[in-house]
């Protein structure tokens, strides 16, 4: 039996967890989630440290970008450090919060206590080429490491894990399509438990529209913005990663519930091209796959937004898919099958736990001595 703290920074959130980890399960015995800008989280540390029950084994950080070097799950030291020090600058939102975290927690924690990485990244390290690589000349791609990494693979483990538990390995699904809709939002295709593609590239830019990020666009149209606006490449990339998405379409915020409730067009757009650009994900991916057992939803937004859930799915009845209005509209953040009964496809809401899947890494790596 072993006891994980795991400690989740967002771009602006903070969830940590403790877990007593037995025989691969991972039981939550305390948690804490904090909604703040993170350059604010360091401040409420000491009181979140002081109300965990110890003792405890080990800490997992959860980390967004592990570069081209860091991928499967690593214990922390100075060139563990480093190498999430140099991707930082590919996932800005995430990697120098994480990092600043970990520090952090190291220096008020036990010295002693082992720190363990876990990337979200690590899901899509050996993504089919076909999917992994970039049209970019293969010499240029080689010499930067250019790829597609992926991200929110923890994410769509666990939503792949609670999938598992709901089914015998006789009757689990083969293809499935994962949606984590949050602040950062992505979906992954996956056929018996491996990813064959995902939206999000080599930084978490690329893909779904998001809460304040634009996801897919024109790379010309990069070109003519920093022309036209005469804008440096940090304000392009701020204007790419804080301005846009939800927030930059509605220009009123980037929050899904004050979308969905306001009555204004700008905000009406946003959530339809929202869930527009969602739905044509999930049907290419459909083409990746040849066909989908099930869907999945996670993430604040997949979890407890129902009509978000059904905007994505409008239309796509000739794919088999056939949701239970009831079901759905009465269904947040819990687990549950929402497609209607003679429904093919099934489809269902699956709560994200990565704090869980994180301290079983973790326990694993223990185990192994490492």
């Amino acid at each position: 039996m072993t006891r994980i703290l795991t400690f989740n920074a967002g771009s602006s959130s903070l969830r940590s967890a403790l877990y007593r980890v037995n025989a691969g399960t991972a039981d939550c015995l305390w948690q804490d989630h904090r909604e703040q800008p993170p350059e604010q989280l360091g401040q409420q540390l000491d009181s979140m440290l002081a109300a965990i029950p110890l003792p405890v084994d080990a800490a997992a950080h959860r980390v967004v970008h592990g570069g081209p070097q860091l991928w499967r799950p690593a214990r922390i030291s100075a060139q563990v450090e480093r190498a999430i020090e140099q991707a930082g600058e590919l996932a800005p939102l995430h990697n120098p919060h994480a990092l600043n975290l970990l520090r952090q927690v190291r220096a008020q924690l036990d010295p002693e206590l082992p720190h363990i990485a876990c990337f979200d990244t690590g899901f899509y390290h050996d993504l089919p080429a076909v999917a992994a690589t970039y049209p970019l000349p293969h010499g240029i791609s080689t010499d930067q490491g250019l790829r597609r990494y992926g991200f929110h693979g923890l994410a769509h483990q666990s939503m792949l894990a609670g999938l598992s538990a709901c089914h015998s390995a006789a009757s689990m699904p083969r293809r499935v399509i994962s949606l984590q809709l949050g602040g950062g939002c992505s979906v992954t295709a996956t056929l018996d438990g491996r990813a064959l593609d995902t939206s999000m590239g080599f930084t978490p830019l690329e893909g779904l529209m998001m809460r304040t990020r634009c996801g897919d666009i024109d790379p010309g149209l990069l070109f003519h913005l920093k022309r036209s606006l005469d804008l440096s490449d940090a304000g392009l990339e701020s204007l790419l990663n804080h301005d846009s998405g939800l927030l930059g379409v509605s220009g009123r915020s980037g929050d899904m519930k004050t979308l969905l409730e306001a009555d204004d067009d700008p905000s009406r757009l946003a959530v339809e091209l929202f869930c527009y650009r969602a739905r044509k994900y999930l049907a290419a991916y459909t083409g990746v796959l040849s066909g989908v057992d099930a869907i999945l939803f996670g993430g604040g937004v997949g979890e407890n937004a129902a009509p978000v859930r059904a905007a994505i799915l409008e239309g796509l009845e000739y794919l088999g898919i056939r949701l239970d209005p009831d079901l759905n509209s009465s269904t947040q953040g819990e687990r549950r099958r929402i497609s209607a009964g003679d429904s093919r496809v099934g489809v269902w809401v699956m709560p994200v736990d990565e704090g869980a899947l994180m301290a079983r890494q973790a326990a694993d790596l223990l185990d192994q001595g490492i």
